[in-house]
This record gives C-alpha cells, sequence and structure tokens, in this order.
C-alpha cells in the first residue's frame, strides 16, 4: 500500500490507495513535495510514483495544484521542498538531465505557423542537440507515428486543428524522450478528432515504450488512456487508483438519472430516503442523478412512488457509476474560480538554467 502525505490508506477516509508496481526506478517518484508563493502552499507534500510504461493521470478542478505539480516535474520552477525525480534525476539538481529525457506537449498550440511541419521539428530537434542525421531519421518516424508525412512540406498554418495537434506531439517526440508529459492534449479538438489522438496516444506508449503522464478535464479520455489515476484537490492527493478501483470506492454501484414532469423542492428528499441511495445530485430543469448500491430495485421504487403522487417521469435512466461521479464525489461540486496563470510552456533546452 501507498502512503499519502504521512497518513495510512486507513486515516484518509474515502482516498482510493493502490500499490505502485515494484520496478528498481519508477520512471516518476515525487516525494512530499512542495510548492509555496510566500504564505500561500499551491502543493502541499504529494507524495506518488510513476511506473515505467504506465499511462499515468493527473485530474483535479481548476486551482488544484495540477499545473503547479507538473512546471515542477519539468524543471520550469524550483521546488518549495520535497523532491520529485523524473527517470532517476532530482528535477532540482540534475535539471539538465532531466530535460533530456522528457518531452512536453503543453496545452497551448505553440509550433510556428508560417514554418512548414518539417522546419518546425527540425529547430526543435537542433534545439535539443541531435545530429543531422539522427535528425532526418527522427523526423521521418515521428510523421509517420502521427500520420503526417504527406504534409511534411505544408504550412503548418494550413493544418486543421487536430493535425496541429498531432504536429505538437510529434515535436515533442523527435529528440527520443522516454517520459512524456501532455497538458490537456485534446483540448479544442471534435470528437472525433480527440478519439484519433486517443488511439495514437495507446499506439506510441506501445510502439515507442513512453511513459506518459497527461491531464485532463474529460473524464472519459482518462477512463480510455490511464492505467492510474491520481485525483488532486486543494493541493492535496485526495484519490489514486486503477479508473476500475476509483470507480468501486464511490458508494453506491448505479447511477440512476431521473427527470420528473415537473419541478418540485421535495423530489431532492424524496430521493434520499429510498433505501439503496446513497447520494442525489441535483441536475439542471429537474434532472436528478441518483446513486444507489441497486439501480433496479431503486428504478421500481421512483416509478412507484412517481405513481403514488400522480406525477409522471419524463426520463429514467440506469447506468454504472462513471469518473464523472468519482471526481465529484472527491473534490465536491463548489464552482472554483481561478485568476489567469502563466501559460504551461516547455521547459528551457538541456544546457540553459534552470
Amino acid at each position: 500500500m501507498t502512503v499519502q502525505n504521512g497518513k495510512s490508506p486507513q486515516q484518509t477516509t474515502g482516498t482510493v490507495m493502490t500499490a505502485t508496481p515494484a520496478l528498481a526506478v519508477p520512471a516518476i517518484r515525487v516525494e512530499k513535495i512542495v510548492k509555496r508563493y510566500g504564505d500561500f502552499e499551491a502543493v502541499k507534500g504529494i507524495d506518488f510514483e510513476v511506473a515505467d510504461g504506465e499511462i499515468f493521470g493527473l485530474l483535479g478542478p481548476n486551482g488544484a495544484g495540477k499545473s503547479t505539480l507538473i512546471r515542477m516535474m519539468t524543471t520550469l520552477i524550483p521546488v518549495t521542498s520535497g523532491r520529485a525525480l523524473v527517470g532517476g534525476h532530482d528535477v532540482s539538481k540534475e535539471a539538465n538531465a532531466v530535460r533530456n529525457m522528457i518531452g512536453v506537449i503543453p496545452q497551448a498550440l505553440t509550433s510556428d505557423q508560417d514554418l512548414t511541419v518539417e522546419e518546425n521539428l527540425s529547430i526543435y530537434a537542433k534545439l535539443y542537440s541531435v545530429p543531422r542525421a539522427q535528425r532526418e531519421k527522427n523526423i521521418a518516424a515521428v510523421l509517420e507515428a502521427v500520420d503526417l508525412t504527406k504534409w511534411r512540406t505544408a504550412q503548418t498554418k494550413t493544418l486543421s486543428g487536430g493535425m496541429r495537434r498531432r504536429l505538437e506531439i510529434a515535436r515533442g517526440l523527435v529528440h527520443d524522450p522516454r517520459i512524456f508529459f501532455l497538458d490537456e492534449p485534446t483540448t479544442g479538438l471534435d470528437p472525433v478528432s480527440r478519439i484519433a489522438v486517443w488511439e495514437m496516444l495507446n499506439n506510441l506508449k506501445k510502439t515507442r515504450n513512453l511513459t506518459m503522464l497527461l491531464t485532463t478535464h474529460y473524464m472519459e479520455e482518462a477512463d480510455r488512456l490511464c492505467d492510474r489515476i491520481a485525483i488532486v484537490d486543494h493541493g492535496t492527493l485526495v484519490a489514486l487508483g486503477t479508473p476500475v478501483e476509483l470507480k468501486q470506492s464511490v458508494p453506491g454501484s448505479n447511477v440512476v438519472e431521473v427527470q420528473f414532469n415537473r419541478e418540485d423542492d421535495q423530489w431532492q428528499s424524496r430521493l434520499e430516503k429510498l433505501p439503496d441511495v446513497t447520494e442525489v445530485q441535483s441536475q439542471s430543469a429537474g434532472v436528478y442523478r441518483v446513486l444507489t448500491a441497486n439501480g433496479s430495485r431503486t428504478t421500481t421504487q421512483l416509478v412507484e412512488m412517481a405513481a403514488s403522487l400522480g406525477e409522471e417521469l419524463t426520463s429514467l435512466s440506469v447506468q454504472n457509476t462513471s469518473l464523472d461521479d468519482v471526481f465529484v464525489h472527491y473534490t465536491g461540486r463548489q464552482l472554483r474560480d481561478e485568476q489567469v496563470k502563466s501559460v504551461f510552456t516547455m521547459p528551457p533546452r538541456p544546457g540553459a538554467q534552470p
């Protein structure tokens, strides 16, 4: 079992903690890492490990500390206390060694639009001092990996959003990194392009033996891609496990979504009194998400209750607990606002001062 912030899993209410796969040197190890800005503590002593070859998801509400955590792991900002080891190298003491072995894909599209696809890749490879002969091989290989070979000489500004995102991923791979950091890799993409990126990332993991750490606000993306997921809130680690383990940790194995023909302030309390119900979430337009330990029995009781009150059900569906339910369970439903923060950028090239 993993220990979080000095507490055993039993001491951390509702938190899913699983043993990290046993490896001599994890791809990433974060040990009681802290980041303070004056009196404000953005990251509060987080511990976790990412196994070699794993796709690890980092989830959390706005302002939870995800970006700060990644910026420390990628040498962009200094660690206040604790330490982060990336590929066995301490980010505070061996920044250049870390930069040589990581690829970083920021949320914003940062490739130069006036350059061709190949020129963007070539410039980035040169920044990492990739020799010319190797550079040409690497460019050809990454273009094939992201299915952009035929657009090699096209200006970047002529590419679609999905193609530009694939170019960003190719650029992050051109120097043969071992560990890949992706910040919101499919933000702004249409559903078809998003699925194409998911398939590409899974294929890259298998064919290039990459370890990936990604942040995302798409719960389906985390469910489809990630071997394990960490949920961060208010600068602390509140849950860690596989997608299946996290879903099983939420009280209620089923979700019944129901909408009544008219809104009534009493529906919330009526639903909460049903025997198997563990939680009721009020949605818009009179829709309720009811977490229950017995979906079929709760459905029957809902229908009977509505009939006894002379009410009608506009819609009714039963589904399994989702990562959306997990996310809300561990982070709450309070709206999180935050000030505009600096853009998560590429780490300096090797040789630059941290």
